[in-house]
């Protein structure tokens, strides 16, 4: 009799003997499942594979050693093996040389599929991920690169760089080069530096955030790598000198003119311009206080933590001076900045090329005429009188379009006005452009595609206004568009992803309603409502997120708001300052910001 035979007999055998002892209706069907199952599956082929029992194939290496295997547990474990059994010659062969791989590697990637497991060693580690990446097994690639990113330090973290580069491990060549950046001043000490090529060279000097003191430190680091082997990179300092951003030395002339000095310098047409640059920048800002950088050596390098951070403006109301302060979003720290000698509560605020701090009007009497800026690229930055406008203007709007400054209506002592003047960078002194087409103070300014929105305000002190307006440069004129849903004064106003966001304010109560103006449709929606009423809050846009700093709604509102737009939600931060927040602007992190 044949085992299928016997089989059926004992089948046919049982269910005469099988009597029902459940009713259907008494219990429900149950799943079970074996989590042991796969496991001990594993296990059994594994030791089948040891014994060399079914094997169906064997990979033969360049060294003459065997790894036996079953085909279908390697097809369903690698892209790399399906494609080899369905499709090529060795898919009706039982033996297969493997030249790509070294016989303990393939036998440790084998042994892995087989079990899920692997040890990682520094001596293994380099010929294991290139090899896990032929064999397209993800994890193993993955904790290979895991364990190098564990091993960084300044010794090493150039050659993982490469090799990470090389084997397109785009997580691994992040950190490494994250850690290049801030470890950089120790990373010039090591023999890998002076053995870069001049690419990396310029891949590494021309990084934002390089963590130095000085630019000094980054000059320094070119000249070592050059002079390391001078005959052949002596040609290339031009090209390197590029990335180096000289002028940013303007307060520390010394140390210029002992670049200057340099050898290697001297003579050399292609790197005189660049120092010629940094001299002229420096005697622009010998007898001008604002001088917009032209380019990006021009630009001060920014490092540690977030690169951005919002400087507030507060006030005490016995005090007459105006407080401001530096608040970094990612580690919610606060400290203190420069601080205005005049109270501004009713300035406008705008920066340019997020270096430029401007305070706009905004003080009692004919001073709401004077304007204040603040570079915050200075290494000691301070507040420095600039050109008064033309008219006084307290409760005024302010915007930035290019390099340009903005303040339109806002009260002038008497009156409400509409008219509008621009700060021209060239001449350094406001002229009259076009006004809007009604008084507007206490009112919100957008920018948003090249245009400059007023938003809202009151033209009589007392009621509000649902109308907007925008400004075109190029056409010198103003255009009205549709009206937000409720009237607003001292409203908030925030531009993020080519959206504008209308925030509180006051129309006969204090509002915590948003709303938003999308210009694809030319309409006004609403959105989440905040948590908070607020009365003149600071509004600051930053990493995909919307700030609402402060405000006022019959007591001071000491909080920030974050609107996520994504989810449509907005999350409270506390600030327990104790002063009224009435504004706040995201600039360049601060050299001295800690």
């Amino acid at each position: 009799m044949s085992v299928k035979e016997m089989d059926a007999l004992q089948i046919s055998s049982c269910e005469n003997y099988i009597k029902p002892v459940l009713k259907s209706n008494e219990s429900a069907p149950t799943h079970f499942r074996n989590n042991f199952h796969s496991v001990r599956i594993l296990e059994d082929l594994q030791s089948l594979r040891k014994n060399e029992v079914f094997c169906d194939i064997r990979f033969e290496t360049d060294d003459g050693t065997l790894v036996f295997g079953h085909k279908n547990v390697l097809i369903a474990a690698s892209p790399y093996f399906r494609a080899m059994f369905d499709h090529f010659d060795e898919s009706n062969k039982d033996l297969v040389n493997i030249r790509e791989l070294d016989s303990l590697v393939l036998q440790i990637l084998v042994d892995y599929i087989y079990t899920g497991e692997f040890i990682a060693t520094k001596e293994n580690v380099q010929v294991l991920l290139p090899a896990a990446n032929i064999l397209q097994l993800d994890f193993v690639s993955a904790a290979c690169a895991e364990f190098l990113e564990k091993q960084l330090d300044a010794s090493n973290c150039l050659g993982i760089w490469a090799f990470a580069d090389l084997h397109n491990c785009t997580d691994l060549l992040s950190s490494c080069e994250a850690f290049i950046k801030k470890q950089f001043l120790e990373v010039v000490k090591t023999d890998d530096f002076l053995s870069l090529s001049s690419e990396d060279m310029v891949k590494i000097i021309s990084c934002n955030d390089l963590a130095i003191p000085h630019e000094e430190k980054v000059f320094e680091s070119v000249v070592k790598w050059v002079k390391h082997d001078l005959n052949l990179r002596k040609d290339v300092l031009p090209e390197l000198l590029e990335h180096v951003r000289l002028p940013t030395l303007a307060s520390k002339p010394d140390i210029l003119f002992n670049i200057v000095n340099e050898p290697l310098l001297k003579n050399n047409p292609k790197c005189n311009k660049y120092v010629l640059e940094a001299f002229n920048f420096i005697l622009q800002k010998s007898f001008q206080h604002f001088t917009i950088p032209q380019t990006i050596r021009c630009k001060s390098r920014q490092f540690g933590g977030s690169q951005k951070v919002i400087l507030m403006f507060n006030q005490y109301d016995t005090s007459p001076k105006c407080y401001t302060e530096w608040y970094d979003p990612a580690t919610m720290l606060r400290e203190i900045a420069p601080g205005l000698n005049e109270c501004r509560k009713f300035a406008g605020f705008g920066v340019i090329s997020d270096q430029y701090v401007f305070a706009v009007g905004g003080v009692n009497g004919s001073s709401s005429m004077s304007v204040s800026m603040l570079d915050v690229s200075s290494q000691w930055p301070s507040w420095v009188p600039m050109a008064d406008m033309l008219i006084s203007r307290r409760q005024s709007g302010v915007g930035v379009l290019g390099d340009s400054i903005y303040a339109a209506g806002g009260c002038d002592g008497n009156s409400t006005v509409k008219s509008v003047e621009v700060f021209d960078v060239s001449t350094q002194k406001w002229r009259m452009v076009s006004s809007m087409t009604i008084e507007r103070r206490k009112f919100g300014v957008g920018v948003l595609n090249n245009r400059l929105y007023a938003v809202g305000g009151t033209s009589n002190g007392r009621d509000g206004l649902k109308s907007v307006e925008y400004y075109d440069p190029s056409l010198d004129t103003w255009t009205p568009v549709a009206d937000m849903s409720e009237k607003r004064y001292g409203v908030g106003v925030g531009v993020l992803d080519n959206l504008m966001y209308a925030i509180g304010g006051y129309g006969g109560e204090y509002l915590k309603s948003v709303e938003v103006y999308r210009p694809s449709d030319g309409v006004w929606s609403s959105v989440a409502d905040m948590h908070f009423s607020r009365y003149r809050p600071g509004v600051a846009t930053l990493d995909g997120l919307l700030y609402v700093i402060g405000g006022k709604n019959g007591t001071l509102v000491d909080n920030v708001e974050i609107y996520n737009p994504n989810t449509n939600t907005w999350t409270i931060k506390l600030s327990g300052s104790g002063l009224l927040i009435y504004g706040g602007v995201v600039v360049d992190r601060p050299h001295n910001y800690h």
